[in-house]
């Protein structure tokens, strides 16, 4: 009985839900998540189309997972990721549209070429710490924000893998915000934009709910741990990983 347990059991469904946690735990401390995630849902036979859009479940469920952790450890940024995450929202809904209407095979090396860009970053993108000047989220700084994630809702509804590194690489640089609270801005941004996302990915029957919710479920309890983790360990394993794996992913894209 316990062999027919085990012979029967859909393996693919752990592998999303591990893929899953990965890419929570990852999303929410930094970024990147979705370079693994969408290779994976990719790997398990679903369109690329529809491998965007269900990814987007996972995405929606861990920000809001993230969030929901950093409010509990007292990490607050309202009113800032509230306006910035509606412009976000307006140019995710762009972003989405571009990505429902192109062709697969296009949609296939764009995302190979982006997973090349974004382990590129990984690797060599600068270090980022915490700051003592006063945070610049009002007046003329708030406003060129909001416009930054406009643009940054745009990419984030096409295909969003990657933001994660540039959204924080803005908030700290831009809106000097230290890493532990431009993460918890990062998370409510992304939660509200990729809401948009989702409503157009699902009109567009571009969403696989069976691998989503599983995914989602891997995403939330990835970013509930992530959020809640002060101290980064292991960044260098992830990195490696990453690297190893984004190459492989980005030549089968290509290629095959």
């Amino acid at each position: 009985m316990l062999l027919t347990i085990f012979t029967d059991f859909d393996w693919s469904l752990l592998l999303l839900a591990v893929a899953g946690f990965a890419a929570g735990f990852i999303n929410t401390i930094a970024g990147g998540g979705s370079l693994i995630t969408l290779p994976t849902l990719i790997f398990l036979g679903l369109d690329p189309s529809v491998a965007n859009g269900t990814n987007r479940i996972g995405i929606l469920l861990q920000t809001f997972s993230g969030s929901a952790g950093y409010r509990s450890k007292g990490i607050k940024t309202f009113p800032f990721s509230i306006y910035c995450g509606l412009t976000g929202l307006l140019g995710s809904l762009i972003g989405a549209k571009i990505a429902i209407d192109i062709k697969g095979d296009t949609f296939n090396k764009i995302l190979a070429i982006v997973m090349i860009v974004v382990v590129l970053l990984i690797v060599f993108k600068p270090k980022v710490s915490a700051t003592t000047i006063a945070e610049r989220t009002k007046g003329k700084h708030l406003w060129i924000a909001m416009l930054a994630f406009f643009f940054f809702g745009i990419y984030g509804g096409f295909i969003n893998a990657g933001i994660g590194f540039v959204l924080l690489l803005f908030l700290s640089y831009f809106n000097k915000m230290s890493l532990i609270r431009a993460n918890a801005a990062k998370v409510t941004i992304v939660f509200i934009y990729t809401f948009g996302a989702v409503i157009l990915f699902l009109l567009n029957d571009k969403i696989s709910w069976t691998h989503g919710i599983i995914l989602a479920l891997g995403n939330i309890v990835g970013a509930w741990i992530s959020s809640r983790w002060a101290v980064k360990k292991g960044d260098g394993v992830v990195r490696i990983f990453l690297t190893v794996m984004v190459i492989a992913m980005a030549i089968k894209l290509w290629f095959f």
